[in-house]
């Protein structure tokens, strides 16, 4: 007896799958572009937080890189009796700058008087700027720049002259130097304006004068209220600790000792801790895209049984049938994602710009909204490509 040959069901190669795969797709852009969106706006969302975030801490590295971690602040604390007033030596700048590692030392001090643009304005409208006398070497000390003018040298320290902060110019309304400002009794000419100092925003809202004018001009003490330092990076923590003993042997306890860069290093490291509420809602909305994406496959199949009957009929087998729904569901997610991917990085970009930030978008990021778009198309083909599977041909062409 002649043997019978088994038939076999012929295999689809991959370029096969795509096609069949995107068939759909080809024959209905409107309805591919409106299931898409709902997964682009998702992973736009998602991509866009992330980004926004990273280019923030990426700003505040840069910030710390540029202005060191190895500067510390000492200032007056706590006396031993509860309300008593606690005064840093006169020499203290001298004996930090003699401290082993120490590279720089500077020293400011409060002073008890007021600054107004003229003496018409009244005493008491301050604006909340604060008149300090400063050493010469404070500005190399706080890695700061000037906006416009000159710092205080050996010559105008000892004059009617002024340096005011960023901030407090802004509030006199002065926009560079030579104007003149009204300090207790007499006018101060500005001589330079400070760039901001994210390190010390005491400083920016501050009117500077020289160490010696202020004890002639305006009476001060020469005791400084604070004492700025630069050491090594090795030595930061030795410094750290014999900076309180040096400047008062006897009482160490009543001087406190802070660096001003762990804010920004706090900050840095929780940057995007209140982006996770954001990144909720881009996954919500990634998931509301992916029920869109299984409610527009099953229409699909509803539409085309005749076409699936028709394959059915000719030979194709369950398994291909699955096959081709699934990747028309990773095709329709995967295009979302692509479309989502680049509209956040793009508002990334327009916020970085604006804000004058590094532009970064986490490689890790938008790898992994891809991947879960991909999930997602994946889990949203899985039961529309089962029950198109399980269409019986004659059933699905008699009813067509």
């Amino acid at each position: 007896m002649p043997r019978t040959r088994r038939l076999t069901a012929a295999r689809l190669g991959p370029r096969d799958v795509l096609h069949v795969g995107s068939a759909g797709l080809r024959s209905r852009p409107v309805r591919v572009v409106l299931s898409a969106l709902g997964i682009a706006i998702g992973i736009a969302t998602m991509i866009a937080v992330v980004g926004i975030s990273a280019s923030s801490q990426a700003q505040l590295l840069r910030q710390l890189d540029a202005l060191g971690t190895n500067m510390l602040v000492a200032e007056p604390g706590e006396g031993m009796f509860s309300g008593q007033e606690v005064k840093l030596p006169k020499d203290a700048v001298g004996m930090v700058g003699r401290i082993a590692g120490v590279e720089k030392a500077a020293g400011t001090g409060d002073l008890r008087s007021s600054v107004r643009r003229s003496e018409k304005i009244p005493e008491a409208e301050t604006g909340g700027i604060a008149v300090k006398a400063a050493t010469e070497d404070l500005l190399d000390v706080l890695r700061g720049g000037l906006a416009s003018g000159a710092w205080l040298n050996a010559a105008t320290g000892r004059y009617p002259s002024v340096v005011l902060g960023h901030v407090a110019a802004e509030r006199l309304g002065i926009t560079g130097p030579g104007r003149q400002v009204w300090i207790d009794d007499r006018y101060f000419t500005v001589v330079g304006i400070l760039d901001p100092l994210p390190l010390a925003p005491e400083i920016e809202r501050s009117a500077l004068v020289g160490w010696q004018g202020a004890e002639r001009l305006l009476g001060f003490d020469g005791h400084p209220t604070r004492v700025y330092e630069r050491s090594s990076d090795a030595s930061v923590e030795e410094v750290q600790r014999l900076l309180a003993p040096t400047i008062d042997p006897q009482n160490p306890q009543n001087v406190s000792v802070g660096d001003p860069s762990s804010a920004l290093k706090a900050k840095a490291a929780t940057e995007g801790a209140f982006s996770t509420l954001l990144l909720g809602l881009g996954g919500i909305a990634l998931l509301v895209g992916g029920v869109g994406v299984a409610n527009t496959m099953i229409i699909s199949v509803l539409e085309r049984r005749h076409e699936i009957g028709l394959r059915r009929s000719l030979g194709a087998t369950r398994g291909q049938i699955r096959i081709q729904f699934v990747t028309e569901s990773l095709m329709l997610s995967g295009l979302g994602g692509l479309a989502g991917v680049a509209l956040g990085g793009s508002a990334t970009g327009v916020y970085a710009s604006s804000g004058g930030l590094p532009w970064v978008v986490p490689l890790w990021a938008v790898g992994g909204g891809f991947a879960a778009t991909l999930a997602i198309g994946t889990v949203a083909g899985l039961y529309p490509a089962v029950r198109a599977s399980r269409l019986s041909p004659t059933l699905a062409l008699a009813t067509a």
